[in-house]
């Protein structure tokens, strides 16, 4: 089984919301009006932690990209009980959506808060329907959605691979946000490949992985910033 994995290098990244924004696109993700948004019901498959430190005029800002962690040991599989989401063969932490009866249990399982729920069905700007990605189903009101490392993407690169009968490359296979992150801060790549840019980065003196002792494992690594 690949271990898909994500790189995050906060010495590169600016905040821009490039990756939030390509998300959102890639993945037909509803935009929720101004109401939903202050209850906390906005919908972001990618989101930005931000960190404010000092007072003002020296207020410094930390910001670090948050999508689904896909955790080899995930706690959100165990508490479903109709199995809408589950660790499927590529190592991703997948969700069935029509299968999904929207309880939520997943939700508080999972310790990163990467997971949002559908509250009301989708409504879209004018002219917003044109630019739906054929790929990705669309959500229905009352079901829990997050990131999927943009997994249709994976099942087109493993098609191309299976005709020409040879195994995937580093770097064919990339999610939408890191394609689209203008700094370079986002890398992608497979665990076990040992020479993926990945895996080294993975191995890096400034790497980390958020709450790890919770022993979830998940595949998201932060590169801190350099303080020289």
């Amino acid at each position: 089984m690949p271990k898909w994995a994500m790189v995050f290098d906060l010495d590169k990244c600016t905040g821009c919301g490039a990756c939030m924004a390509a998300c959102k696109m890639e993945n037909n993700v509803a935009i929720v009006d101004p109401e939903e948004a202050q209850a906390g019901r906005a919908l972001f498959w990618m989101d930005m932690i931000n960190a404010h430190e000092g007072e003002y005029p020296t207020v410094a800002i930390k910001r670090m990209p948050k999508p689904c962690f896909h955790c080899d040991n995930p706690p959100c599989t165990k508490v479903c009980p109709v199995r809408a989401t589950y660790l499927n063969e590529d190592g991703l932490v997948a969700q069935i959506y029509h299968r999904c009866i929207g309880c939520r249990y997943c939700m508080a399982a999972c310790p990163f808060t990467a997971k949002v729920f559908n509250w009301w069905d989708p409504r879209w700007l004018e002219g917003a329907t044109t630019c739906f990605n054929p790929d990705v189903s669309l959500r229905m009101a009352g079901v829990v959605e997050k990131c999927s490392f943009c997994a249709h993407r994976l099942h087109h690169v493993n098609e191309v691979a299976r005709v020409d009968d040879r195994a995937l490359q580093d770097g064919e296979f990339m999610p939408a946000c890191a394609e689209n992150c203008p700094a370079d801060a986002i890398y992608f790549g497979d665990l076990e490949n040992k020479d993926s840019q990945v895996y080294k980065l993975s191995r890096s003196y400034r790497v980390s992985r958020v709450m790890e002792d919770l022993g979830v494992e998940p595949k998201v690594y932060y590169l801190a910033r350099r303080t020289a």
